[in-house]
């Protein structure tokens, strides 16, 4: 009896073995594992190509932000330069074509040693001699200005500050020692002090705004006389 079962089981096996050989099976399983593995590779394949495209992209893209912005700090510091170069050319060249109202009186000086007020003042000849003055009127400062005197009875003409830097106000001291003056002898006559620009000269025309020679000031100088003494004689005889 149990032989007989067992034949039956293997011949049970044997036939569903047969049958599922012979049986057609549908070629969307049959390829089910090709399709799945097909898939892969080209998935494998897309994600690839995808990544790539990323990593280049990534790449052109931070390429062209450093080239950007090289090319901006390049630009800026061009842009900067050529501003300053720009600024300072323009601002020379403003000082050169300053635009003057031509009904502005021409520059001028206010004397404050002596006092322009104070009568007629008069030095000894030998002494130190100070003038104080500030200018006024300036729309165009000089550089550099000149101060003299001059004396018309012996054409004598006395430098004391030759190309002085300009300031608003200034003062010279005048050594009128004869060995000092390197010039004609100081005489007893009346003086004319002179201030100009020392880049002009003393005939120029003044201009609107500008410093023109200045010789409103006179003064006198004196030698002192030795002391005589008076002789008295009595007119009267007894």
């Amino acid at each position: 009896m149990q032989t007989f079962n067992l034949a039956r089981f293997f011949f049970a096996l044997f036939l569903f073995t047969a049958f599922s050989s012979a049986w057609p099976w549908p070629p969307s399983i049959q390829n089910f594992d090709g399709l799945i593995q097909r898939r892969q590779k080209s998935g494998s394949k897309t994600g690839k190509a995808q990544t790539t495209k990323a990593d280049n992209a990534s790449k052109t893209a931070a390429n062209t932000a450093e080239a950007t912005s090289k090319g901006a700090a390049k630009t800026k510091s061009g842009a900067t330069k050529a501003t300053k170069g720009g600024t300072e050319k323009t601002s020379a060249a403003a000082s050169k074509t300053q635009s003057i109202n031509p009904v502005l009186p021409p520059g001028g000086v206010n004397m404050i040693t002596p006092s322009a007020l104070a009568q007629t003042s008069y030095y000894k000849i030998g002494d130190y001699v100070t003038f104080g003055w500030n200018f006024t009127s300036l729309q165009v400062k000089p550089a550099k200005v000149d101060v003299y005197v001059t004396c018309q009875t012996n054409q004598g003409s006395y430098t004391i500050a030759n190309n002085a830097t300009f300031e608003p106000t200034m003062n010279v001291v005048w050594d009128t020692k004869p060995d000092a003056t390197g010039t004609a002898p100081l005489l007893t006559e009346t003086y004319t002090l002179v201030i100009k620009d020392a880049s002009k000269d003393v005939t120029a025309i003044a201009q609107a705004g500008r410093l023109g020679a200045y010789d409103q000031f006179a003064f006198g100088m004196y030698t002192p006389q030795a002391y005589t003494a008076l002789n008295r004689t009595s007119s009267l005889d007894t």
